[in-house]
C-alpha cells in the first residue's frame, strides 16, 4: 500500500468518526421534533377530544386544559368549543294544564360541559358536528321539554309563579341536554302571551280589583270626613247659638231693667212711650225668634244633608263589597274548576303510567314466561299433528283394509248368490211342469231359520212342569194325546201356517194345523175330562 492511500483511508476514518456523534444528534433532535409535533395542548376555552384507541371500554379521551401525546396511526384528536350557544325558541300554541294554548318565545344560553361525564356525552354525539347542527339538536330538545313543563302548570301558575316555572324548566331542559354533553347557562322568559286573551283578562281583572278596592277606601274617607264635618258644623252651630242666646238674655235683662226704671221715671208723663216701646219690644221679640225659627231651619237641613251623605256612602260601601264577594265567588269557581282539572289531568297522567307499566309488564312476561309457552306449544301441535298424521295414515290403511275385506266380502257373497240364483234357475228349470214345487222346496230350506225365530219368541219363558192328561188314545184313534199336544203347542205359532199360507205352501201335519181348525181341539185336548185317565211328566 503507498503513501497516498493510507492518508486517504486515514482521512476516511477520521471522518467516520466525526460522522457518527452528528447522525446521533441529529436523530435525537428529529425524534425530539417528532414528540414535540405529537403532543397537543388544550387551550381554555376548548375541549381536547383524543380518540382512537385510547383504552379498554371507551370511546374517547376529553381534556379540558394541560395537554397529552397522541400516538400517531392509533390516536386521532379533535377540539370541541365551549363558547355558548345562544337558542332562540319562538314557542307558541303550547297547551297548558287548563287547555290553553299560551306562547311562550324564550332565549336559551347553553354550551358543552366541563365535567368529564357530561364531556365524553359531547365527545360521543356532538363531536364532528358544525355550530348550526348543535344549536338545532339543542332547540328540538328544549322545545319539547318546555312544552312538557307547560303542560304541568296552570295559566295562573305560569304568570304568578315565576320561580316554580323557572325551576321546573332548569330541571327538566337540563336533565335532558346533558344526555348530548350540554349544561344549561341561563335562561330569559321574554313574555307569556295566550291566543285567548286570558292572561290580559286576568290582568284586567287584578286592575279592576285594584280600582274597586281603591273606591271603597276614598269612599269611606269620605264618609268619614263628611261624618267628621258634619259633627264640627253641628258643634259649631250648638255653641253659637248658646252664646248668641245668653248675649240676648243678657240684653235683654239689661234693657228690660233699663225700661223698668225709665217707666218708673216717666210712667207718670210718657204714656204713650211706653206704648210704644211696648210695641218695639213686640216687634224684636218677633224678629229674635224669626232669627232663631231660620236658624232651627238651617240645623234641620244640614241634618237632612249629612245624613243622605251618610246613606250614600253606606250604600257605596255595601255595593262595593257586593262586587268584591260577587269577584271572591267567581274566583273559588275559577280555582275549583282548575283544582278539578288538575286532578284530572293527573288522573289521566297515572293512568298512562300505569298502561305503560302494564304495558311493559306485558312484554316482560312475553319474553320470560309466554315465549317458552309458545315455544311448547308449538312443539306440541307438531306433535300433535305429527301423531294426527300418523293416526290419519293408521286408520287410511284400516279403511283401505275394511273396504278391501267388504269387496272380497261382497265379491264372495256376490258369487254366492249368482250360484243360488243359477241353482234357482235350475230349480225352477225342472219343476216346469209342477210350479207349486219350487216354493214348497224354497220355503223347506228356510224352514230351520223360521223355526229358529219362532223359537226365540218363547225360549224365555219358564216352565217349571207341564201335565198332561192322556188317555192314550185320542177321540179318533189316531195319536196319543202327547203327539197331539206337541202338535197344538207348534200349531199354536200361527206366524209359521200364515207364512207358509201366503207362499201356497201346504206344512206337513205333524207340525199342526193353522189356528182356524184347531183352536177347540187344543182346548179340548188341553183340558180333558174328569172321567179320563191322567198322567204327569
Amino acid at each position: 500500500m503507498t503513501a497516498d492511500a493510507m492518508l486517504i483511508l486515514a482521512d476516511t476514518n477520521i471522518l467516520f468518526l466525526i460522522g457518527l456523534p452528528a447522525a446521533a444528534v441529529l436523530l435525537i433532535i428529529f425524534f425530539a421534533a417528532f414528540l414535540a409535533s405529537r403532543y397537543r395542548r388544550c387551550p381554555s376555552n376548548r375541549v381536547l377530544v383524543v380518540y382512537g384507541k385510547v383504552g379498554t371500554n371507551k370511546a374517547a379521551k376529553c381534556l379540558h386544559g394541560g395537554g397529552t401525546f397522541v400516538w400517531p396511526l392509533i390516536q386521532d384528536y379533535a377540539y370541541l368549543s365551549l363558547e355558548p350557544l345562544v337558542i332562540e325558541i319562538p314557542l307558541e300554541g303550547a297547551l297548558s294544564y287548563n287547555n290553553i294554548r299560551v306562547n311562550v318565545p324564550a332565549t336559551f344560553t347553553v354550551g358543552i360541559s366541563t365535567d368529564p361525564v357530561l364531556m365524553n356525552n359531547a365527545a360521543e354525539r356532538l363531536l364532528m358536528l358544525d355550530e348550526r347542527k348543535i344549536r338545532d339538536q339543542a332547540q328540538d330538545i328544549i322545545l319539547g321539554q318546555l312544552r312538557l313543563v307547560i303542560a304541568t302548570l296552570s295559566i295562573e301558575e305560569i304568570n304568578k309563579d315565576r320561580e316554580k316555572f323557572m325551576a321546573l324548566i332548569n330541571e327538566n331542559v337540563e336533565q335532558e341536554i346533558n344526555k348530548i354533553g350540554l349544561e344549561l347557562i341561563n335562561v330569559n322568559i321574554r313574555d307569556i302571551t295566550d291566543e285567548s286573551g286570558y292572561i290580559e283578562a286576568i290582568g284586567k281583572r287584578a286592575a279592576a280589583e285594584a280600582v274597586n278596592r281603591a273606591k271603597v277606601e276614598v269612599a269611606q274617607q269620605e264618609r268619614e270626613g263628611a261624618t267628621g264635618e258634619a259633627i264640627a258644623v253641628r258643634e259649631k252651630m250648638v255653641n253659637v247659638a248658646r252664646e248668641s242666646a245668653s248675649a240676648a238674655e243678657g240684653k235683654k235683662e239689661a234693657e228690660r231693667r233699663q225700661r223698668v226704671t225709665l217707666a218708673k221715671l216717666e210712667a207718670e208723663s210718657v204714656t204713650g212711650e211706653v206704648e210704644s216701646k211696648r210695641d218695639q219690644e213686640i216687634a224684636a221679640a218677633q224678629r229674635q225668634a224669626e232669627t232663631v225659627a231660620a236658624r232651627k231651619q238651617a240645623e234641620q237641613e244640614q241634618r237632612i244633608r249629612v245624613a243622605d251623605a251618610e246613606s250614600m256612602a253606606v250604600s257605596g260601601e255595601n255595593e262595593a263589597n257586593a262586587k268584591i264577594a260577587e269577584a271572591n265567588a267567581k274566583l273559588a269557581e275559577i280555582r275549583a274548576e282548575a283544582k278539578r282539572r288538575a286532578e284530572v289531568a293527573a288522573a289521566k297522567a297515572l293512568e298512562a303510567v300505569l298502561i305503560a307499566e302494564r304495558e311493559q309488564e306485558l312484554a316482560r312476561l312475553g319474553k320470560e314466561q309466554l315465549a317458552p309457552q309458545e315455544i311448547e306449544k308449538k312443539r306440541i301441535e307438531i306433535a300433535a299433528e305429527a301423531e294426527a298424521e300418523k293416526l290419519r295414515r293408521e286408520a287410511r290403511g284400516n279403511a283401505d283394509a275394511i273396504l278391501a275385506r267388504y269387496i272380497a266380502e261382497a265379491e264372495g257373497i256376490q258369487k254366492v248368490l249368482e250360484a243360488k240364483a243359477e241353482g234357482y234357475r235350475k230349480l225352477v228349470a225342472a219343476c216346469a211342469e209342477s210350479p207349486q214345487v219350487a216354493p214348497t222346496l224354497l220355503m223347506i230350506e228356510q224352514l230351520p231359520t223360521i223355526v229358529a225365530e219362532q223359537v226365540k219368541a218363547i225360549q224365555n219363558l219358564k216352565i217349571d212342569k207341564i201335565t198332561v192328561w192322556d188317555s192314550g188314545r185320542n177321540g179318533n184313534g189316531h195319536g196319543g194325546s202327547t203327539a197331539d199336544f206337541l202338535s197344538s203347542l207348534i200349531g199354536s205359532l200361527p206366524a209359521m201356517h200364515e207364512l207358509a199360507k201366503q207362499a201356497g205352501v201346504e206344512l206337513p201335519s205333524v207340525l199342526g194345523k193353522g189356528r182356524e181348525g184347531t183352536d177347540r181341539s187344543m182346548y179340548a185336548d188341553s183340558h180333558p175330562s174328569k172321567n179320563d185317565g191322567a198322567g204327569q211328566a
